[in-house]
């Protein structure tokens, strides 16, 4: 019996992944977001390194269906540097991924850091590992790591001082490894940033502010969704993790104003979004199912995963099913999507899907930090096939 589900996919760094494909095949996965994350940043893909990370995945029984990412360079994000030169490896990379199939696209436009965390093995009640948000500690690296000049105007009295006290009792080496999980927290790439490297890079963005952040993201999709278009590629923005700002920089993928925005800086069904439930989660102002009827016909590639908002202002990773997201209405508004396209006729009428950020849990609890807080193989399996179970037990509802 035809069920339609989505296509149910896993994270996979590459073959340093410590999670072999051949894991994610036993999880029941079918699918693969990967990139080629080798290649330096603002360089072109050429179709031989497509072709050789395409046959890999086929290799071991699996699809290679969205590329996570095509990261954007920074000098795009800041609108400096020799962006002709940018734009037409974006460009050649987006052709060429287009010639061996491989046609949706993830990519973030968040500046200086990727997704921010305060402790990548935060401990639940039942043992598991999570990763968690704290405003208190990222103020402590704020103020007494970074010294980012204002940055106490950005928090209040009784936080300033609770992150002094925290600061305080930490020693050296407690210090530094903080600091690292702040600044080198990106699977597979390890830039071994330092404290300078991050000062020069938020320089960058002195007096630029959120409208010109959007001017410098318009021009991308201006010079890249033509192309796209061209070679059928579709491109999905993700949100902003967490979705509000950070290190005083400007977020601009947080909710759903910023993703009509984005959609109207270029109207074309080649500029979509990545529905990260996660990301969007963190804000209690967001509607997520609303948000997915009202996107849905440009959600080219979905994250699944459920945040837990505190009272404290942090938040952690739950369990895909619990926390502070509308799950069952998020996949039961994604599969009516779905149920449209096939309607239509439309050849990519599936979305595909993966747990993100799953629990650190069992067996993968005692392995070698090798392991990435939040991409282990058994959290995110657990992940899967609750979503699974989800997407089945709907169907099964709209028969009845």
């Amino acid at each position: 019996m035809e069920t339609h589900l989505m296509e149910e996919g896993f994270r996979w760094f590459g073959p340093g992944d410590p999670v072999p494909l051949s894991f994610i095949r036993q999880a029941g996965a079918s699918s693969v977001f990967t990139s080629l994350h080798q290649i330096p940043y603002g360089e072109a893909w050429s179709r031989e390194a497509i072709r050789e990370r395409k046959q890999m995945v086929e290799d071991a029984g699996l699809r290679w269906t969205a590329v996570e990412s095509v990261p954007v360079h920074e000098d795009i994000k800041t609108g400096r540097g020799d962006l002709k030169t940018l734009f037409e490896n974006y460009n050649n990379s987006l052709r060429n991924l287009a010639a061996e199939g491989i046609f949706a696209v993830i990519y973030n436009f968040m500046p200086v850091l990727d997704w921010v965390r305060t402790d990548m093995r935060w401990v639940l009640p039942d043992g598991s590992e999570s990763l968690h948000y704290d405003p208190v500690r990222f103020a402590a690296f704020e103020i007494h790591a970074l010294k980012r000049p204002g940055a106490e105007a950005d928090y209040s009295p009784e936080q300033l001082e609770q992150a002094a006290a925290w600061w305080a009792s930490l020693d050296d080496d407690a210090r530094d490894a903080f600091v690292r999980t702040i600044i080198d927290v990106f699977p597979g790439v390890k830039w071994a940033l330092s404290l300078d490297d991050i000062r020069a890079m938020l320089a960058k963005y002195d007096g630029m502010g959120a409208d010109g952040l959007r001017r410098n993201l318009a021009r991308f999709l201006q010079a890249v969704i033509p192309v796209a278009e061209e070679v059928g590629v579709r491109m999905a923005i993700h949100p902003d993790d967490p979705p509000f700002s950070v290190l005083g920089l400007p977020r601009i993928v947080s909710q759903a104003s910023d993703v009509e925005a984005i959609f109207q800086m270029v109207d074309s069904p080649a500029n979509g979004l990545c529905f990260c439930t996660g990301s969007f989660s963190a804000r209690a102002d967001n509607d997520l199912p609303e948000m997915v009827r009202k996107f849905a016909p440009r959600i080219h590639a979905t994250h699944l995963r459920s945040t837990q908002r505190l009272a404290d202002g942090s938040f952690y990773e739950a369990n895909h099913l619990e926390g502070s997201v509308d799950m069952p209405a998020v996949v039961r508004n994604l599969l009516d999507e779905q149920d449209r396209r096939r309607a239509d006729g439309r050849a990519d009428w599936q979305i595909p899907l993966r747990p993100d950020h799953g629990h650190t849990m069992m067996d993968d609890l005692p392995k070698p930090a090798g392991i990435t807080p939040g991409y282990s193989c058994i959290g995110r399996m657990r992940g899967l096939s609750e979503l699974r179970g989800l997407m089945l037990g709907l169907r099964a509802a709209g028969r009845l």
